[in-house]
């Protein structure tokens, strides 16, 4: 039986990529899904990705449809980060953890980024991850999450420090709290766009227009060495 595994590209430059190799190569677009979703098979696993929209809460809601409508038996997510430490222009990290950096109730005397009910940080898929290390160049740490785009030196120094991070986006967190709630393995790939700084949004969206595949490559990478 194959297995199946959901692909999440927050924005259309980051999906487009993984939709024309999906058609070029025999899958289809999925009629009546809230969300674009293409389907593609390759040997021993079907895959479904999906254009989740920029952000938590949208990211957070394609995690949920992939897995209780499309029955998937893991997450996978890729897309364009911000360098926090130790990461140049160019470089693709695999998150080993994620933390949600704006979930912030340090008035109740909880740390930054610490739910109620005790969530705090997130652990990759142990078999996602060791597949996604063993390729060539690929780096791997802490990724970080908000709701924003982090263009602010001082703001990216503080989560350097607070959460060790080596890179911030805006939805890997997100999907890794759903993935925890619902039990299925996540891990987020992420090409690093820009510094986090005040240059970010000229290099972000230098690199975004390019709309390479290399990312999409490499989720097809690691899913082909765990079937």
């Amino acid at each position: 039986m194959s297995k199946r595994f959901g692909y999440l590209f927050a924005d259309e430059m980051e999906y487009k990529p993984f939709r024309e190799l999906a058609l070029k190569n025999g899958g289809a677009e999925v009629p009546d899904a809230p969300l674009p979703l293409v389907r593609y098979d390759v040997d021993g696993a079907e895959i479904f990705a999906v254009q989740s929209g920029i952000g938590k809460v949208n990211a957070a809601f394609a995690a949920t449809y992939l897995v209780l409508e499309k029955k998937v038996d893991a997450l996978l997510s890729a897309g364009l980060s911000g360098a926090i430490s130790h990461l140049r222009k160019g470089d693709v990290i695999a998150g080993e953890t994620y933390v949600e950096c704006d979930f912030d109730l340090r008035v109740f005397d909880y740390p930054l980024g610490k739910k109620t009910d005790g969530t705090y940080v997130h652990h990759a898929g142990a078999e996602l991850l060791n597949a996604a290390s063993a390729l060539p160049g690929m780096h791997t740490g802490a990724l970080g999450t908000g709701d924003f785009f982090l263009t602010d030196p001082e703001t990216k120094a503080f989560y350097k420090e607070e959460f060790g991070l080596r890179a911030f986006d805006m939805e890997t967190a997100a999907i890794a709290a759903v993935a925890d709630k619902l039990a299925t393995p996540f891990l987020s790939v992420r090409k690093i766009s820009d510094d986090a700084d005040d240059g970010a949004l000229e290099s972000y969206t230098a690199m975004n227009e390019l709309a390479e595949e290399d990312l999409s490559r490499i989720l097809l990478n690691i899913v082909e060495k765990l079937i």
